[in-house]
């Protein structure tokens, strides 16, 4: 009897800039021909998953990292519910890929997000494909969450930093998670440093996906930028060598050696 065939998931987790190191990671599987099956991405890793899953080539994502600057994405507004919009972001995604939605993508895919008055997980995938991205993204007191379907959506990374509970309910036999929230220990920072370092742990252990992947990439990111996006070529190589060292365990592990 032949072998039966494992559906790979791929759990994209959150770490603004550094989801950079995500298209590292999914240029080594690709190039490797590992399927991947479903996609389901928090925060940064939700708007790496939507350009993967709409069909754009790893060379494109790259091109659109070089070019991408914090003016197409974000802008102050009242306080009221943020500082900060990502409502550039959901037009920027749009001008992209197309209005497009969960329906139109190439792979299933799950864009993880935080319902703020109950503090549950919502994976969204269907409807608008933009507007949940942005969502994942929104980060709660800094950008203003968006309010959709009645709910009030920030970022996924809160509640499901790496989701892969979500992935196995999509039909994945094996999930492949990629941690790029590495936590470092900030002691010359201070009191303002060893707290920042207890919110990446917290970020980090956030749904247990940690804990529950089959296999779990984690690019050297310890100490390493959230905020410049000029850095994308430094995370790309990061995220493509932390998949090379796990790429023999992902091949014997599918039979696909």
């Amino acid at each position: 009897m032949a072998p039966q065939y494992k559906r790979v998931g791929l759990s994209l987790g959150g770490g603004v800039v550094r989801g950079w190191a995500h298209i590292g990671v999914l240029s080594v599987l690709e190039k490797a021909g590992i399927q991947i099956d479903f996609v389901a991405g928090s925060s940064a890793g939700s708007l790496v998953g939507a350009f993967y899953c709409s069909g754009m080539g790893i060379q494109q994502i790259e091109s659109v990292a070089s070019g991408l600057r914090w003016r197409h994405l974000v802008r102050p507004v009242w306080p009221k519910e943020g500082l900060l919009s990502f409502d550039r972001m959901e037009k920027w995604l749009v001008e992209c890929l197309g209005d497009i939605r969960f329906e139109d993508l190439k792979i299933p895919f799950a864009a993880v997000t935080t319902d703020l008055a109950t503090g549950k997980t919502v994976a969204i995938t269907t409807g608008r494909l933009a507007p949940a991205v942005r969502a994942s993204c929104s980060v709660p007191g800094i950008l203003t969450p968006v309010h959709l379907d009645g709910m009030i959506l920030g970022d996924g990374s809160i509640s499901d930093d790496l989701p892969v509970s979500i992935l196995r309910r999509m039909g994945a036999d094996y999930v492949i998670a990629v941690d790029i929230f590495t936590p470092s220990l900030r002691t010359r920072g201070g009191a303002l440093g060893m707290g920042l370092s207890a919110f990446e742990i917290l970020v980090e252990n956030a749904g247990g996906g940690i804990d529950a992947a089959d296999c779990l990439i984690t690019p050297d990111l310890a100490g390493n930028t959230y905020l410049r996006l000029s850095k994308y070529k430094q995370l790309f190589k990061l995220g493509e060598a932390a998949a090379l060292e796990r790429l023999p365990d992902i091949q014997e592990a599918l039979g696909r050696v």
